[in-house]
């Protein structure tokens, strides 16, 4: 089922809003139990502000240096264009369009970027990477969404 966060916006704005320290560490609280519960793998957890810059950042032991940069990335994503990473791919990859094409390299396709909205405008972005399994990623992005109480 499509989310406002799965939705493609052409026009939208950054909040004066900016994301709660209470809401930040809400978010990674739940989100940190759930993949310490769940997961046989280390797992990265990213939150960004509208513009992208790191809110907060958690790693579970021995993850790769890759989780942790693209749990970045897939926050960053959500949050610079409005709209989920998964839901981003699936747009691109239905006009045959790559990656590369967006002109900036921190964007990135991979599930697990969720993008955080209140009242319409962009607040920032989660990112959650490391979880195996088709969306899981970013169920449990979303779960954080939750935790937010926005």
């Amino acid at each position: 089922m499509a989310t406002p966060q799965d939705e493609v916006r052409p026009c939208m704005e950054i909040s004066d809003t900016q994301l709660k320290l209470d809401q930040v560490q809400a978010a990674m609280k739940v989100m940190m139990e759930r993949a310490r519960s769940i997961s046989d793998t280390p797992v990265c957890l990213a939150i960004v502000d509208a513009a992208g810059n790191l809110e907060a950042f958690a790693k579970m032991d021995n993850a790769r240096l890759f989780t942790r940069r693209h749990a970045v990335r897939k926050a960053y994503t959500a949050a610079v264009l409005g709209i989920n990473s998964l839901a981003w791919e699936e747009r691109m990859s239905s006009i045959d369009r790559s990656v590369s094409e967006n002109g900036d390299p921190m964007i990135t396709y991979e599930q697990g970027g969720v993008v955080i909205i209140k009242d319409g405008a962009i607040l920032g972005g989660i990112g959650v990477g490391g979880l195996r399994g088709h969306n899981a990623d970013e169920d449990l992005g979303k779960l954080g969404l939750e935790a937010m109480n926005l």
